[in-house]
């Protein structure tokens, strides 16, 4: 039994909003879930640049009000290094990503 991945689900209430992300060079994709996996929002593009990561924020935000979520889990699977600047972003305003590469664990 995998205790890492146990404390990782357990981590996922009905308050958490959970975001999956596609990382790409120019142009991301975010798609917004519950804790049952059942679809909140479709998938939208997230640039990379300060505007699309402003876009992105404001999203989670709008979206943790129109849901009634408390939580938020981004999993982003990275490539290269193109996921960096929108996890660093994203950090600095207390919103943390859980990277799933064994390569990038230290983030």
């Amino acid at each position: 039994m995998n205790f890492k991945q146990n404390g990782k689900i357990n981590q996922v209430t009905n308050k958490t909003l959970v975001i999956g992300m596609d990382i790409a060079k120019r142009m991301h994709f975010a798609c917004m879930v519950d804790e049952r996996g059942l679809l909140l929002k479709k998938s939208f593009p997230v640039y990379q640049s300060r505007q699309g990561f402003e876009f992105f924020y404001n999203q989670i935000l709008e979206s943790m009000k129109e849901f009634d979520k408390i939580d938020v889990i981004i999993g982003i699977e990275p490539t290269g290094h193109y996921w960096l600047n929108l996890a660093y972003y994203l950090e600095d305003r207390g919103i943390l990503s859980d990277v799933q590469s064994d390569a990038c664990q230290a983030f």
